[in-house]
């Protein structure tokens, strides 16, 4: 029997490995899903949805020219055997339960600190003002690498 891509077949998963699952699919023909293509989800873990024995739904995605067969379980679902699969669309949300303005952050003017009282710009100030403050130390250290002490070579820059 020969299979085609887009083909919904009955399977059974004989093996589990990191990154996918072997399904027999019949004919002595084994083909395997990816993990990407077991849920409609973000699977971390395949062993979380699928287990050794269990019998799934497939389709077929891709089939080499070497013979390896590329199944998916996510796009097999809510399709009838042999059938054509429809995409699922969510119903759209009723007028009153839309959104009239877009969802838009609207910054703080005040600081997270309670009982500061001080706005961005305050704060950021007062930021800049520590940096150049430890830089100046840091210069009048002797660091060379910031500009203040002496070379190696035992004089002044």
């Amino acid at each position: 029997m020969a299979f085609e891509i887009g083909e919904i077949l009955d399977g059974k998963i004989t093996g589990i490995i990191e990154y996918g699952a072997f399904v027999d699919i019949g004919d002595g023909k084994t083909g395997m899903v990816h993990i990407s293509e077991v849920a409609p989800t973000y699977v971390t873990n395949i062993r979380d949805h699928l287990a050794t024995g269990q019998e799934v739904r497939v389709k077929v995605l891709n089939i080499t020219e070497d013979g390896k067969i590329s199944l998916s379980i996510k796009k097999a679902m809510d399709t009838p055997l042999g059938g054509v699969a429809t995409p699922t669309q969510r119903p759209p949300m009723p007028r009153t339960q839309r959104r009239s303005t877009p969802n838009v952050w609207q910054g703080q003017r005040t600081s997270p600190v309670a009982g500061t009282g001080a706005t961005f710009d305050d704060m950021l100030s007062q930021f800049k003002q520590t940096s150049e403050d430890k830089i100046s130390t840091l210069r009048r250290g002797g660091d060379p690498r910031y500009g203040g002490g002496s070379s190696r070579r035992g004089g002044r820059k």
